[in-house]
C-alpha cells in the first residue's frame, strides 16, 4: 500500500480513467480533473503529493497551472510531472522554467512512469 497522494489532470478523459486505474491497482490514493483551472481546487482540497498534469489543458494550460502552484506554494507544493504529447526540448525547457520536476512524453511507459512517481512521493 502505498500513502501517496496522486492527482491526475488531462483533458483526455481515458487518460484520466487509466492512469486513475493504474494508479489504485499500486495502492495510490488517486484523484482526476479534466481542466485547468480545477487542478488548482483539487491541490488545495486534495493535497496531492505528486501530479499527474498534461500541458495541453483547456481553460488553463498546464504551464499556466505549474507557475500559480509554484506561486501560491513555492517549496510546499507537490512534485510536478508534465505527462504530454509536447515532447520537443524546447517545450522541456519551458515545462521546468514553468515549475515541472520532470517531463514524461506520450506514449509512455507506465512502469517507468510508476517508478519517477514511486521516488518522488518516497521524499
Amino acid at each position: 500500500m502505498n500513502d501517496a497522494r496522486i492527482l491526475v489532470a488531462d483533458d483526455d478523459k481515458d487518460t484520466v480513467l487509466s492512469l486513475t486505474a493504474l494508479l489504485r491497482e499500486e495502492g495510490y490514493e488517486v484523484r482526476g480533473v479534466h481542466r485547468g483551472s480545477e487542478v488548482l481546487q483539487a491541490v488545495f482540497n486534495f493535497a496531492p503529493d505528486v501530479v499527474l498534469l498534461d500541458i495541453g489543458m483547456p481553460q488553463m494550460s498546464g504551464y499556466d497551472v505549474a507557475r500559480t502552484l509554484r506561486e501560491r506554494y513555492g517549496s510546499a507544493r507537490p512534485a510536478l510531472i508534465a505527462v504530454t504529447g509536447r515532447a520537443g526540448e524546447a517545450d522541456r525547457r519551458h515545462a521546468h522554467a514553468a515549475g515541472f520536476e520532470h517531463h514524461v512524453a506520450k506514449p509512455y511507459e507506465p512502469r517507468a512512469l510508476l517508478r519517477l512517481i514511486g521516488e518522488l512521493s518516497a521524499r
